[in-house]
């Protein structure tokens, strides 16, 4: 059976509102087909806390801290809750939702996609596995989420070494196009994390921070030599062509593509109103 070739696009360190925007036009691209199912990598630069598109960030964002730490800060066009993109490769994935492959459920197309994350754990050493709730109250836990930070547990099919999750991912469906960005972390700062979050007490805050600890775990932590972004390019791009059963071709933007992503960007995504909407 032929591999399918998809696209692959490196776009390294990006501001926020460029990775946000780009994300949505490859969306949009797609759905005219005007390009290929797609497969991107990039960093952050700066640092960013991104925040999931229903949350409120009045009720849930320190910005004081966000503002002290010199991060970005931008709101997704997914939901979820919210990320610290530091030490991390994050990654995102544009294919039809009537792509042959593709489950109908939202939960099933993660599964499905994120076989690609699970192969590069195994690639870079790590016994990876899709965490599934099963009981009653971790799946009350999903609909309920006592925390704004994303990382505090795992939702269905996310990825966990040791009962603790390793990578994060939030999905979007418009256009007939399923959007899924996610992050693989490197290195964590639990503090810094932390710091970037309205608690109700300071006891409420530590009892979480501790609990966290328990609950999630970055790359580097369970390793003995340290992986570096290179190196987690290289491992997580094989992983989603063994996990997906497709090639990879790289591609570079064109200028043309390049000004529809900056005219986004200015439109939406380093927009007051989008960023800080009620």
């Amino acid at each position: 059976m032929m591999k399918e070739t998809w696209r692959f696009i490196d776009s390294g360190d990006c501001s926020p509102a460029y990775n946000m925007a780009l994300d949505e036009a490859l969306l949009d691209w797609h759905s005219k087909r005007l390009i290929p199912p797609t497969i991107r990598f990039y960093s952050w630069n700066p640092a960013t806390l991104s925040i999931g598109y229903f949350q409120k960030v009045e009720k849930e964002v320190n910005l004081e801290k966000v503002q002290e730490y010199g991060l970005g800060f931008v709101r997704r066009p997914t939901g979820g809750r919210g990320v610290l993109h530091d030490k991390e490769l994050t990654y995102s994935v544009i294919v039809s939702e009537d792509h042959p492959e593709m489950p109908a459920t939202v939960t099933e197309a993660y599964r499905v996609i994120s076989q690609g994350i699970l192969e590069g754990f195994k690639d870079v050493g790590l016994d990876a596995y899709f965490s599934i709730p099963r009981t009653d109250e971790e799946k009350n836990a999903l609909k309920n989420p006592r925390s704004a930070v994303c990382f505090d547990a795992p939702s269905w099919y996310e990825l966990v070494v040791e009962g603790r999750k390793v990578a994060g991912s939030a999905q979007t469906r418009q256009k007939g196009v399923i959007l899924q960005h996610g992050s693989i972390i490197l290195d964590i700062d639990e503090d810094k994390l932390f710091d970037l979050f309205k608690y109700s007490s300071d006891r409420l805050r530590e009892r979480m921070q501790k609990n966290f600890k328990n609950k999630a775990v970055a790359i580097n932590a369970l390793r003995k030599e340290p992986l570096s972004i290179d190196e987690a390019k290289k491992a997580f791009k094989r992983g989603f062509e063994r996990g997906l059963n497709i090639e990879l071709e790289p591609y570079t933007l064109t200028d043309e593509e390049e000004k529809v992503v900056n005219e986004i960007v200015k439109s939406r995504y380093e927009n007051h109103e989008w960023n800080f909407r009620k």
